[in-house]
C-alpha cells in the first residue's frame, strides 16, 4: 500500500511540475494545486498507519497511538494552499482582464540572455 501511495505522490508531483512549466496561468494554478495535494498526501503517509486517537479513548500498553503532528501539518497546508490558489486565481483573472488572454508574456531579457549565451558558445 505504501508503494502505491508513493507512486501517486510521484505522479502528482510530476504532473504538477509539468503544468507549472506551461505558459497558461490556469495551468500554473492547477499545477500548484496538484503539488499541494501531493505534499498533503506525503505528509499523511508519513504519519503511519491507523491506530488509537492520541488524546481521546482508552489507551492500553498494547495499542498503537496515532501521531497527530502530520495531521496538523496537513490541515495547515490545506489552509495555505487554499489561500495561495485564491490569490493566484485573482492574479490570473486580473491578467486576463488586462490582456485578454491567460498566457504569460515572453520576457525580453530572457530572450536577450539566451541569445548572448548562444553566441558565446559559437552557436548562431
Amino acid at each position: 500500500m505504501t508503494t502505491l501511495v508513493a507512486l501517486v505522490v510521484a505522479m502528482l508531483y510530476g504532473i504538477g511540475v509539468y503544468m507549472i512549466l506551461q505558459r497558461s496561468l490556469i495551468r500554473i494554478v492547477l499545477g500548484l494545486s496538484l503539488l499541494s495535494h501531493g505534499a498533503n498526501l506525503l505528509l499523511l503517509t508519513s504519519g503511519g498507519s491507523a491506530g488509537v486517537a492520541a488524546f481521546i479513548g482508552r489507551f492500553t500498553g498494547d495499542d498503537k497511538v496515532v501521531d497527530p503532528v502530520p495531521q496538523a501539518f496537513v490541515l495547515t497546508a490545506i489552509v495555505i494552499s487554499f489561500a495561495m490558489t485564491a490569490f493566484c486565481l485573482a492574479l490570473a483573472y486580473r491578467s486576463w482582464r488586462l490582456t485578454g488572454n491567460d498566457d504569460v508574456a515572453q520576457d525580453e531579457e530572457d530572450v536577450r540572455l539566451a541569445e548572448m549565451i548562444a553566441t558565446r558558445n559559437g552557436k548562431p
